[in-house]
C-alpha cells in the first residue's frame, strides 16, 4: 500500500496524468484526494440544511396542525378543508414549484421527506401531498409548455389541489387497456369515458385526464388532457368506503361530452402511455416515503406506550423479548428508508432508477405492514380497539401494497431489471 501511494504521488506520474487523462488536473494533492479509497462520502440517509430544515418544518406542522384532526378526519372518512389550506399556506404542495411560480422550489428528495414526515402523523394527508409534488408538479414541471407552467404552476402551489386519472374500471395494472376516448372537434377535443380509484378527487380543481385520442395505435394514442374541476362535461361519482386512508378521497369521475381546447393537451398527442410511465416510476419513490413514514409513525406511538405501560415489576419495553422483536422492526425501517432515499437521490440526480423505486416502494410498503401489524401487538388489547392510533396504521398500511403498482408489478419490474443484466 506504501508503495502504491508513493507512486501516485511521484513527480513522474503527475507528468503522465495529462496524457493519461486527456484533461489536467490542478495539484496533486486534489489528484490523491480524488482516487483516494479514504474521502469521506456521504451517508445514504445525510441530508442538506435546506432540506433538513424542511423536514423539521413538516414535522412540526404535522404534529401541531393535523396531529388533532387525525381521528375525527378518519372517523368522517374525509379530508378537512383547513388541513388542506394550511399545506398550502406551508408549502408543502409545491414543494417542486419553482420559486418563480410561488413555490418552494426544492428537490425530489425534500419532497419524500416532507412526505416521510406527515405519513408519520397522518399517511391520508401524506398521499394528498404526495400526489400533488410527485405526481401532478412534476407532470407541468416536465411536459407543459411554458405557457401551461405560468397558467398552472402558481395555482398547484398556492391553492389548487389536482388529481391523476389513469385508471378505469377495466384498466388497473394494466394502465393501458383504457377506455376513455378523446375526439377532435373542430379545435377542441370531447373526451367520454369513466375513471376509477381516483385519488384527491374532492379537494381536486384541476385534473390530468388520459384518454386516447387514437385508439387505431393502440397505447400509442393515449393523450394527458388538462380539465378544470368546473367542466359541465366532468361529474364526481361514487366516493369509495375504504378500509384505511380513509381522509383522502378516492372517487369515480364520470366524463360525459367534456370539451376541452386544443391547448390543454399536457406534453404531446400519443405521447400519454410514455408519460405515464415515467410519472409513476418515480411516483412509487414516494408513495415507498409515505410507508416508510407511516411505519415510523406506528413504531413511535407503539414504543412511547411501551416504555411506559408496566406488567410483572417492570416496563414491557424492558423485556428481553420485546426487544428483540423491536430491535428487528426498527432494522426494517432502516432498511426501507435507505432504499427509498437511494432511489431518490438517484431520480433527482438523473441517473436510471426504475428498478430502484421498486424495490423501494415494495420494501417500504411491506415493512409498513409489517410493522404496524406488530405495533398492535405490542399495545395488546388497546391495541386493538379505535380508542388508540394503531389500528389506524394498520388499515392505512394496506394500500401500500396495492396502488402506484401492486406488489406483483414490483416484482416484475425489479425481475426484468435482473434478466436484462444477465442476457446471454
Amino acid at each position: 500500500m506504501r508503495a502504491l501511494t508513493a507512486a501516485l504521488r511521484s513527480p513522474r506520474f503527475r507528468r503522465s496524468l495529462p496524457a493519461v487523462c486527456g484533461r489536467k488536473i490542478a495539484s496533486l494533492d486534489c489528484q490523491w484526494r480524488l482516487c483516494s479509497t479514504q474521502v469521506p462520502r456521504p451517508a445514504a440517509t445525510e441530508i442538506s440544511e435546506d432540506e433538513e430544515m424542511l423536514r423539521d418544518s413538516a414535522r412540526k406542522f404535522a404534529q401541531e396542525v393535523i396531529a388533532p384532526k387525525v381521528m375525527e378526519m378518519d372517523r368522517a372518512g374525509a379530508m378537512c378543508p383547513q388541513v388542506v389550506s394550511a399545506l398550502f399556506e406551508q408549502g408543502l404542495m409545491g414543494i417542486e414549484v419553482p420559486e418563480k411560480y410561488g413555490g418552494v422550489g426544492m428537490g425530489f428528495t425534500a419532497a419524500c421527506l416532507a412526505v416521510e414526515e406527515i405519513a408519520k402523523v397522518d399517511p391520508a394527508v401524506a398521499v394528498l401531498m404526495d400526489i400533488q409534488n410527485t405526481l401532478l408538479v412534476t407532470s407541468f414541471n416536465r411536459y407543459g409548455s411554458e405557457q401551461q407552467k405560468a397558467q398552472y404552476l402558481p395555482r398547484l402551489a398556492t391553492d389548487t389541489a389536482a388529481s391523476f386519472a389513469l385508471s378505469e374500471p377495466g384498466s388497473g395494472s394494466d394502465a393501458f387497456a383504457l377506455k376513455t376516448r378523446a375526439v377532435k372537434d373542430g379545435n377542441d377535443w370531447v373526451l367520454e369515458g369513466g375513471k376509477s380509484w381516483i385519488s384527491n378527487s374532492v379537494e381536486a380543481g384541476l385534473f390530468v385526464v388520459f384518454a386516447n385520442a387514437d385508439p387505431a395505435k393502440g397505447h400509442r394514442g393515449i393523450t394527458a388532457f388538462i380539465v378544470e374541476r368546473d367542466n359541465p362535461g366532468l361529474k364526481i361519482g361514487k366516493k369509495e368506503d375504504k378500509l384505511g386512508i380513509r381522509a383522502s378521497s378516492t372517487c369515480e369521475l364520470v366524463l360525459e361530452g367534456c370539451r376541452v381546447p386544443g391547448d390543454a393537451i399536457l406534453g404531446e398527442a400519443g405521447q400519454g402511455y410514455k408519460m405515464a410511465i415515467e410519472l409513476l416510476n418515480e411516483g412509487r419513490i414516494g408513495i415507498g416515503a409515505q410507508m416508510v413514514g407511516l411505519a415510523q409513525g406506528a413504531f413511535d406511538y407503539a414504543l412511547a406506550y411501551m416504555v411506559t405501560r408496566k406488567q410483572f415489576g417492570q416496563s414491557i419495553a424492558d423485556f428481553q423479548g420485546m426487544q428483540f422483536q423491536y430491535a428487528r422492526a426498527k432494522m426494517e425501517i432502516e432498511a426501507a428508508r435507505v432504499l427509498v432515499y437511494n432511489a431518490a437521490r438517484l431520480k433527482e440526480n438523473g441517473q436510471p432508477f426504475v428498478q430502484e423505486a421498486a424495490m423501494a416502494k415494495l420494501k417500504a410498503s411491506e415493512v409498513a405492514q409489517d410493522v404496524s401489524s406488530q405495533c398492535i401487538d405490542w399495545l395488546g388489547g388497546v391495541g386493538f380497539t379505535k380508542e388508540f392510533l394503531a389500528e389506524k396504521y394498520y388499515r392505512d398500511s394496506k394500500i401500500g401494497t396495492i396502488y402506484e403498482g401492486t406488489s406483483n408489478i414490483q416484482l416484475a419490474t425489479i425481475a426484468k431489471g435482473i434478466r436484462q443484466a444477465y442476457t446471454s
